[in-house]
């Protein structure tokens, strides 16, 4: 770690087609941060880079749904999650987007100099081509049956009901989804990287010069290089993206998968004109963070790209968390199961680091982990207010109380004020040597070990039952409380940069020098501190609620969409139609049919007689509920025996696609036998 001058932190850059949920934070975001705000308090030199992922065809997609252009799509969610990250304090030197000029320049740049250097295999292929529009067709523009479960809404990538990967041509009955037409096969041109071509380097790099990766990412490129790497195409016929930069290449773009990870580059050299030292001097330490579906781009393909331009260094780690879960399910943008951090942000004010701490304490750093409301809940009001926010204020209370804040001297250290000092030291040595190796949570842990050291020490000393007859004791503990709180406006910093900020201005500490923290003295006797407050306050039953009404909503709202309507039936003529009388009739009585559920029998007054109607809506509307409405009946059925009683003519219910049933009524008071045409 020691061998390198300078770092380059990229965090993976969001796609712009919708906000940053908390399954981003956990997997990439708040990792990200908390390496660089160490590396920062330790001095190091870091820059951190990120920007908006803002071409490709889900974008178009989404533009075509909502009646407007690509470049608007991308504007409203690179505004939407650039200020969700600076309101979150993720501390980006930099949040560029790769529909900027610069980035533009530095893609086609790219492309050109592996074009030039014959890197690039050029071949042509067949794909479908939508004849009415005039357009190849990507993957996701195409929709058909899938194979394997029948599902007629499948993409031409992935069936999203059984999870499945497709190719285009194994749909059943492929559509246009421009124009719904069939669409035929023709011929296109595409420029292939070959990532063939640079296994044996690949494998070198990885499978044995960085074995001390995480497994998960270790084990993912093993699998990919195990399998054997194919060519893989650069471009795409699309008109939105960084358009191929050679001669014939019309209504051709780069590929996302290409463009996207230079998009990295393209916003250092963004941030600075030295940015060549951060992407070509060996001694600059590049660490990629990302999620684990990105695993495969930025250890194999961006790194087979930067090996065949030649002048660029290669990532030292790629330190790539699994996934997060909300309440035991998959988060799904689609289905709008999700915590969105602008959304968090306006419902939780001040609390960004109760997010933080929660979600760096679930982090999905080896295997898929859940983030649920009621730990969310319990983490706040047992850890950061019982135990960090309590220990805080419990030594700046006291010592305001006893020395009117001001920290006292050191009388006399008995064996329980030496070991609770040497355990400050060891803590941050801990706390270090985990951040190194990128364990997030095991980190955090050790920083609140510092917090809970602080509390039991308070708590088995007792200085509020000692001062009356041994003051210089309690300046010894107060001092000792003080100094494990100076370090804790320290130590925190990486993880909880706002209550850190808050912990430094009450000790009246200037600066978050990391290499101060873990000793004794970071509070001279006599040092001046300033108004105690409340770190964190508890959160209530009824907030916590609130967020678990919203996911119900959501799932609700999943379940009605994904209900299918009842498909029309075959058409009948007007004379068919004409034979059925359909009347308003009034409900007289109504009563249960004994020993059933679903079964009421209601007397009726149709306007021309009084008759009597069995009426399977017991599991909808109660007797009570029945009688006096007005409902439309179809009053020339034929009479049936239902459960003994003859039942004459039926009422007509609206049925929601979930089931439930409606009463058809008239929206005003009419003459009961009124027909209904």
């Amino acid at each position: 770690m020691n061998s390198f001058k300078r770092y380059l932190i990229t965090s993976a850059l969001p796609y712009a087609n919708g906000p940053v949920h908390i399954g981003h934070l956990a997997g990439v975001y708040i990792p990200s941060d908390i390496f660089t705000r160490y590396l920062r308090a330790k001095g190091v030199e870091v820059i951190s880079v990120c920007g908006s992922d803002e071409h490709g065809v889900p974008i178009t997609i989404k533009a075509r749904q909502e009646n407007t252009s690509p470049q608007a799509v991308v504007d409203k969610y690179n505004a939407i999650i650039k200020d969700s990250f600076e309101r979150f304090g993720i501390a980006f030197d930099i949040y560029s987007r790769t529909t900027s000029k610069v980035h533009y320049d530095t893609a086609s740049e790219f492309f050109r100099k592996l074009y030039d250097k014959g890197v690039f295999i050029e071949k042509s292929t067949e794909q479908y081509y939508d004849e009415e529009v005039g357009q190849f067709l990507a993957d996701r523009y195409i929709m058909g049956t899938c194979p394997h479960c029948g599902n007629d809404r499948a993409y031409g990538d992935q069936c999203e009901k059984c999870g499945t990967s497709l190719s285009p041509t194994d749909l059943k009955d492929p559509r246009s989804m421009l124009s719904g037409s069939k669409p035929v096969m023709k011929e296109t041109k595409h420029w292939f990287l070959p990532l063939d071509r640079f296994q044996p380097d690949l494998e070198k790099w990885i499978l044995e010069e960085h074995k001390e990766w995480k497994p998960n990412v270790y084990g993912q490129c093993k699998s990919w290089l195990d399998q054997g790497l194919q060519p893989r195409a650069v471009s795409r016929d699309l008109d939105w993206g960084v358009p191929v930069p050679v001669e014939g290449a019309t209504g051709k773009v780069l590929y996302v998968w290409f463009d996207a990870p230079i998009g990295y580059i393209s916003a250092t050299k963004e941030l600075t004109p030295n940015w060549e030292k951060y992407w070509k001097d060996p001694e600059t330490r590049l660490i990629h963070f990302i999620g684990k579906d990105n695993i495969v781009f930025h250890c194999i393909i961006f790194p087979a790209m930067l090996k065949a331009e030649g002048s660029y260094i290669l990532p030292d780690n790629v330190p790539a968390n699994e996934f997060l879960n909300l309440e035991g399910d998959k988060i799904s943008t689609s289905r709008n199961w999700a915590v969105w951090l602008h959304e968090y942000l306006d419902e939780f004010p001040g609390k960004q680091d109760v997010l933080r701490y929660v979600l760096t304490a679930n982090m999905p750093e080896t295997k898929d982990n859940d983030f649920t409301w009621k730990d969310f809940q319990t983490r706040n009001n047992s850890e950061l207010v019982a135990i960090l926010g309590n220990f805080v204020n419990r030594a700046m209370v006291l010592t305001q109380k006893y020395f009117d804040s001001k920290v006292p001297a050191i009388a006399e250290l008995d064996n329980y004020d030496r070991e609770t000092l040497a355990e400050i030291p060891k803590l941050k040595q801990s706390i270090e040597q985990n951040l190194d190796e990128f364990r997030f949570r095991e980190a955090l842990k050790e920083a609140m070990n510092l917090a809970r050291l602080g509390n039991k020490y308070l708590a088995d000393t007792e200085p509020w039952k000692v001062y009356k007859t041994n003051p210089q004791r309690v300046a010894t503990i107060l001092n000792i409380s003080m100094q494990i709180t100076a370090n804790l406006g320290v130590l925190l910093e990486p993880f909880l940069p706002f209550t850190a900020e808050k912990i430094r201005a009450m000790v009246n500490l200037n600066g978050k020098d990391w290499n101060l923290a873990g000793g004794d003295n970071l509070l001279l006797p006599g040092h001046q501190l300033n108004e105690p407050s409340l770190l964190f306050d508890k959160i209530e039953d009824d907030v916590i609620e609130r967020q678990l009404e919203k996911l119900r909503k959501a799932k609700e709202a999943n379940e009605r969409a994904n209900i299918k309507v009842t498909p029309l039936k075959d058409s009948v003529t007007y004379d068919e139609f004409s034979k059925m009388d359909i009347r308003i009739a009034k409900v007289l009585e109504a009563e249960r049919v004994p020993k059933t559920q679903k079964l009421l029998k209601l007397k009726i007054d149709t306007g021309v007689d009084t008759r009597t109607i069995v009426s399977g809506i017991a599991e909808f509307f109660t007797p009570e509920q029945m009688v006096g409405k007005q409902v439309v009946v179809l009053a020339n059925l034929e009479p049936r025996t239902i459960r003994g009683i003859e039942s004459h003519g039926m009422i007509l219910m609206a049925e929601d696609v979930d089931g439930r049933l409606q009463l058809v009524i008239p929206a005003d008071s009419v003459s009961n036998g009124s027909t209904v045409k």
